[in-house]
């Protein structure tokens, strides 16, 4: 399994509850069907397939945010390693159950 941050940023939406979220956007490659499956049905995060790539948002409210402090400003490429390493760890955790 392959985790990859695509994107990241502040959520764009008109809906009160949802105006001051901030998302995080990971891309998983080199799951099975059957992985990709059980990871949908057992993960609260909005989660699709694209082009046979498991796609899955996390939303965060400001102070959770993990590209959010003035470190992850400076050397972001740090904060998104570690980041893409936690998601991978919390997935295989998910696929163990």
């Amino acid at each position: 399994m392959l985790v990859k941050v695509v994107d990241y940023g502040k959520k764009e939406s008109d809906d009160e509850n949802l105006k001051d979220l901030n998302y995080v956007k990971y891309r998983v490659s080199g799951l099975d069907a059957d992985s990709q499956k059980k990871l949908i049905e057992n993960l609260d995060e909005e989660t699709e397939i694209v082009s046979g790539y498991l796609m899955i948002t996390v939303y965060y409210k400001k102070e959770y945010f993990p590209f959010g402090s003035d470190d992850a400003a400076i050397k972001p490429e740090d904060f998104i390693a570690r980041d893409e390493i936690e998601m991978t760890v919390f997935l295989s955790a998910v696929l163990e159950e």
